[in-house]
């Protein structure tokens, strides 16, 4: 069973992914800043990260850049999840070097599905 680690500041909307992503069967894991996550991914890497852009201390795009300079989690990959949803927005995450961009709101089958592709 694949793991994914949810990064939200927001403590609804990390339950609900959670709970959204652990009845499609994923065990689910979640960090509600950067440096949570930074620091999860070290003791245990996940097979997947979902990042939300905008959350305190260390936001989605910094984090996505330091897992993509790492040669130890550059492969891991990193959905990008958030209300920024410009074209610029995108950009900057996939210069970043996130997967995958996904705007919310969202549709749950974009989610789970945005998923299922990065573990194949």
């Amino acid at each position: 069973m694949s793991t994914i680690l949810v990064v939200e500041d927001s403590r609804t909307q990390r339950y609900m992914v959670t709970q959204l992503l652990a009845a499609s069967e994923f065990t689910v894991t979640a960090a509600k800043n950067g440096i949570e996550a930074l620091k999860q991914i070290r003791q245990a890497c996940p097979d997947v990260v979902i990042l939300d852009v905008i959350m305190p201390h260390l936001n989605g795009y910094e984090v996505c850049r330091r897992l993509k300079s790492n040669p130890a989690t550059k492969n891991l990959p990193v959905i990008m999840c958030s209300l920024k949803s410009t074209n610029v927005d995108r950009y900057w995450a996939f210069k970043q070097g996130a997967d995958a961009y996904i705007s919310k709101p969202f549709q749950p089958k974009e989610l789970i599905e945005t998923v299922k592709m990065l573990l194949r």
